[in-house]
């Protein structure tokens, strides 16, 4: 979904940093924020991580990422441009696997809504990692329970 102020995508492609971050400059915008989640070499309790697998109950990541990108709207009503952008399927090492990019007139609204959409997209949002290393795979240890936005705006008072 690309509706000129938000852009939500779930994507098996690599995602573009750069092409989001342009994508979010506004005149009236004097501060842009990108958060780029990217594949690490280590996860809890477990070392020599080589790839991430990411898997998704597509039909509810855009309406749940649209819901997120609307409460930051309530939230700040200041801000510009908001893009959730995730990947999906085996990601290497460096490689990013989401972003939340986020442009508003100052720099603590971007800040604040770029932490709350992270934090809110790893809640809400039905994406499941799968982890390789040296010797097996699993999935992601610090999965968790998928919970509400309204959870999460709890959580964040």
């Amino acid at each position: 979904m690309h509706d000129g102020e938000t852009w939500i995508e779930l994507t098996d492609q690599p995602l573009r940093a750069g092409e989001a971050y342009d994508w979010a400059v506004l005149p009236r915008c004097g501060a842009v924020v990108l958060f780029s989640g990217t594949v690490r070499d280590h996860s809890e309790g477990r070392t020599d991580v080589r790839a991430l697998t990411y898997e998704a109950y597509e039909e509810e990541v855009v309406p749940k990422c649209s819901a997120i990108a609307e409460q930051m709207r309530v939230q700040w009503p200041d801000l510009g441009r908001i893009a959730i952008l995730h990947r999906v399927g085996q990601l290497q090492l460096g490689e990013s696997s989401v972003l939340i990019v986020v442009s508003s007139p100052h720099r603590p609204e971007a800040f604040v809504a770029a932490r709350f959409g992270i934090d809110a997209l790893k809640s809400t949002v039905p994406i499941w990692k799968r982890e390789e290393w040296g010797d097996g795979s699993d999935w992601s240890q610090s999965a968790q329970h998928i919970t509400n936005i309204e959870d999460v705006m709890k959580a964040k008072s």
